[in-house]
């Protein structure tokens, strides 16, 4: 609606301007230059995203070619892996086609409702109710593209965020490969981690954290000798499934390095190490409550001195108490003599200030009286200038209307030769003109007495003219031989119809 209202201003604009052809040529070229722009920015936009559509499309078609997964894993007998990954890429191709299926309704949603616009627009009249229409099918065709914009927005963000995870796992994949090279001193039953350092127990620790302690020392860490990203991929699907065994299943996706005995002796640590941190969670509380019951013990025995010291401190405010009462005492006689002080000094200063606010006021009326006069005579000085200007004036637009007039007498009597020879001229035209229609008119005429001596003679009338044979008649007659060749063997007849037959 505002590109239509944009246009029609400028076809307002341009019409204004009629008489005037330089007016019309700009605002055309302008017109037509602004439409130009727009319309070759938008093909240069639409040249854009089909290419990179293209791009895209040719990328997903070279990754399709190069995936050789599903062949590997057939080479390896890894057939439940297989199953799986086929599933769930079976899931992704449907969730695909759904998101394409719904796209193409959008847009057809969309490109229906600008043919509805459109065909608005053809041959009509501009009332109101049908400018009230158009803006409802903009609107809608508006709320439609905003709708589909942001889904597909917040698509792209979903796609940009499972894209850096699965950059993030393929590093940790590519880096724990890299670490495959490196051979690894383990105990399959009691994994140890040499690059773990730990503290000796402290003797004065409880008993429960000594032990959790001793036992990360002993199994290899906080992440029982296993790398830090397999433990984090253990604990994701362990905590999915609750603890179930059917997790097993799913983290062996995640750990393809590790065998389902690891895994499970993975799992008995990490039971065992949730049941330490939980005896070393109790032991804590114990000793938290423990200190709490000392830190209140301490609290009432402070509290206690606090009360003696109390006590002792109110005696001795006791004493300074009297003693400030007669410094309070001193100090408002003195307070007292101040005030008075105060007071005839701001008697003074108020006395002061009226006897100069009367001088104020006796010059501000001098002042103002010797402004009024000012203000006067300048008044006067103006109001001569104007009327001199005014006359001035006058004079000018006398003299200029003097001009005028001269000059309107003068293209009067232009414009009254002008039209005097130009009728002269259609005169002579006109003239010329009778002239040769007479002598077409008397050409003609004498053509057609002409051909009227040619043509006119005496024709005899002959009946027998009709019936005598004519000449190719006669010629034809000459060559024609002696009719019929022979007998008649046989004479074919037109077939009687059965009712007939016997009339």
């Amino acid at each position: 609606m505002a590109a239509l209202a944009t246009t029609g201003c400028e076809d307002k604009l341009c019409s204004q301007g009629d008489g005037d052809f330089s007016s019309q040529q700009r605002c055309t070229s302008s017109r037509v230059n602004s439409d130009g722009l727009d319309h070759r920015e938008a093909r240069q936009k639409a040249a854009q995203f089909l290419n990179e559509a293209e791009k895209n499309r040719r990328q997903i078609e070279k990754l399709e070619k190069e995936r050789t997964l599903t062949a590997q894993c057939r080479k390896n007998g890894w057939t439940d892996v297989l199953g799986e990954l086929e599933e769930y890429e079976k899931v992704l191709e449907e969730e695909r086609n759904a998101a394409k299926v719904n796209l193409q309704k959008q847009l057809l949603k969309i490109h229906n409702g600008v043919r509805k616009f459109q065909r608005h627009l053809i041959d009509v009249k501009p009332t109101p109710e049908l400018i009230e229409r158009l803006k409802e099918i903009m609107s809608e065709v508006e709320i439609s593209i905003n709708t589909l914009k942001e889904e597909q927005r917040s698509c792209f963000e979903e796609f940009l965020k499972e894209e850096r995870t699965c950059k993030q796992e393929i590093t940790a994949y590519e880096k724990k490969i890299e670490n495959w090279n490196v051979a690894l001193k383990s105990n399959p039953k009691l994994p140890t981690a040499p690059t773990v350092k730990t503290k000796p127990p402290d003797k004065d620790l409880p008993a429960e954290v000594r032990a959790l302690e001793a036992f990360l020392q002993k199994t290899g860490g906080p992440y029982g000798g296993w790398d830090q990203y397999d433990h984090q991929a253990f604990l994701k699907v362990w905590t999915k499934h609750s603890g179930r065994p059917s997790y097993r299943k799913e983290a062996k996706l995640y750990l393809p390095g590790k065998t389902v005995e690891e895994i499970e002796q993975h799992e008995d640590w990490h039971q065992e190490l949730i049941h330490l941190q939980d005896r070393k969670r109790e032991a804590i509380q114990r000793w938290k409550a423990s200190k709490h019951q000392e830190r209140q013990t301490r609290i009432q025995i402070q509290e206690e001195t606090e009360e003696a010291e109390r006590r002792g401190k109110e005696a001795k405010s006791q004493t300074q108490q009297h003693r400030t009462e007669d410094e309070r005492r001193e100090a408002a006689r003195r307070l007292e003599e101040w005030r008075e002080e105060k007071k005839r000094k701001e008697e003074q200063q108020e006395e002061q200030r009226l006897a100069e606010e009367i001088q104020n006021r006796k010059k501000a009326k001098e002042e103002r009286r010797r402004q009024l006069e000012v203000k006067l005579t300048i008044e006067e000085q103006l109001r001569l200038k104007r009327e001199e200007e005014e006359e001035q004036g006058r004079r000018k637009r006398d003299e200029e209307q003097r001009e005028l007039e001269e000059r309107r007498r003068e293209a009067t009597k232009g414009i009254k030769r002008f039209t005097e020879r130009d009728l002269h001229k259609v005169e002579a035209k006109l003239h010329e003109k009778q002239l040769r229609e007479k002598e077409e008119k008397e050409r003609q005429k004498r053509i057609t007495v002409q051909l009227k001596e040619k043509v006119d003679g005496h024709v005899s009338r002959d009946p027998s003219r009709l019936t005598r044979p004519t000449r190719g008649w006669q010629e034809r007659m000459k060559h024609v031989g002696p009719s019929g060749g022979g007998p008649v063997l046989q004479m074919f007849h037109r077939a009687v119809p059965t009712w007939r037959q016997g009339l």
